[in-house]
């Protein structure tokens, strides 16, 4: 193990005791979910050129680029060949960069094996050597999200307050309803005053159906109607939002539970997608909510939103690395079409 690491761990023994795994940091900027992101506001759906696609998402991967590659290029200009001395430094540019401890260690440990191998002659090796183990740790090995295997297509977004949420279901379903589906809209977070509103005017814009119910309402007698009115009326995607918390994060996990169990009931295969929402800019605190939302509910894929606005990229790796969760989207900017697919390739390309 690098000295670096063994004497980080010593410093933040005492420190990591008392972590909350559930609760988020503010966010860096103001949430989504509260803000107008509407093409009347003056925000245009990015470019769909082929040739301006590696573009766009190399620029809003930006500030991620010059943390993790940046320090990286910096680390290794002018070496004529690559030592241990080397891996220990490389050791704290990744951990700084938030790809979380655990990934960190399974990179350093990779480099290693090849530095005694000899494989790694130069800085080039290095560069070379790296990428192709970030873009093994996104493959995650499972099936692509193919919303059209059943009808309707189920899928349940569950998360903190302030990562973004609603505005992330918004944005999957004016995608969906760009690909000629019909989707369906679910406010299931009837705890927060301001969710139904803010999905109502959501589904406005994007022309797409919404089941809805007063604020206060059960929660799961609204996914209940919601699975109901989609396979009466031939919805092809139903996306429920629900609430990121209630009084205590017990109370939040029982209350997702039922919905599911709810789902389930109504139809056997779903919900046919669990969505984790995490918001990029909460760096490692995004490795815990995975942790225990993983735990309780068992989600199928990540969505990483907030990731043009942030230099914690990083996580991105160590949340697929760690749980071997898919990545199903990422969240680019706050126009409608700033929610794109994620692709392992075009990611680590545009990382450095």
């Amino acid at each position: 193990m690098a000295k670096w690491f063994r004497r980080k761990q010593e410093d933040d023994t005492t420190e990591s005791a008392g972590e909350n795994t559930i609760e988020s940091p503010q966010p860096e900027e103001s949430s989504p979910e509260t803000e107008d992101f509407s093409a009347e506001n003056g925000v245009e759906p990015a470019s769909e050129t082929t040739s301006g696609i590696f573009t766009y998402l190399r620029s809003r991967l930006q500030k991620t680029r010059k943390t993790l590659a940046g320090q990286i290029d910096r680390l290794v200009v002018g070496k004529k060949e690559i030592d241990q001395d080397v891996l220990e430094e490389l050791e704290e540019v990744l951990i700084t960069s938030d790809l979380g401890v655990a990934t960190t260690q399974k990179l350093i440990t990779s480099m290693e094996e090849k530095l005694h191998r000899r494989e790694l002659t130069d800085a080039d090796r290095l560069r070379i050597h790296l990428k192709d183990e970030i873009r093994r740790f996104l493959k995650v090995e499972t099936s692509a999200l193919d919303v059209t295997g059943h009808k309707p297509f189920v899928i349940m977004a569950v998360g903190v307050n302030g990562v973004g949420k609603t505005t992330t279901l918004a944005k999957m379903a004016f995608h969906y309803k760009q690909a000629g589906l019909r989707v369906m809209l679910v406010a299931a977070d009837t705890f927060r005053a301001a969710a139904t509103e803010q999905l109502s005017n959501w589904a406005e814009r994007v022309e797409v159906e919404l089941v809805k119910q007063s604020s206060g309402a059960d929660p799961a007698a609204v996914v209940y109607d919601a699975m109901a009115a989609a396979q009466a009326r031939g919805v092809d995607v139903v996306l429920i939002d629900t609430a990121g918390r209630l009084h205590t994060k017990v109370n939040l996990m029982e209350e997702l539970k039922k919905i599911k169990r709810v789902i389930s009931r109504q139809m056997d295969s779903a919900p046919h997608e669990i969505l984790l929402i995490l918001d990029a800019t909460t760096g490692q605190n995004a490795i815990s909510q995975t942790h225990f939302f993983h735990q309780e509910l068992t989600v199928t894929g990540l969505v990483l939103t907030k990731l043009d606005g942030t230099a914690k990229g990083g996580i991105v790796v160590g949340a697929c690395q760690e749980f071997q969760i898919p990545i199903r989207f990422i969240g680019l900017g706050e126009g409608l079409d700033d929610l794109r697919e994620f692709d392992p390739e075009q990611f680590v390309a545009a990382l450095f």
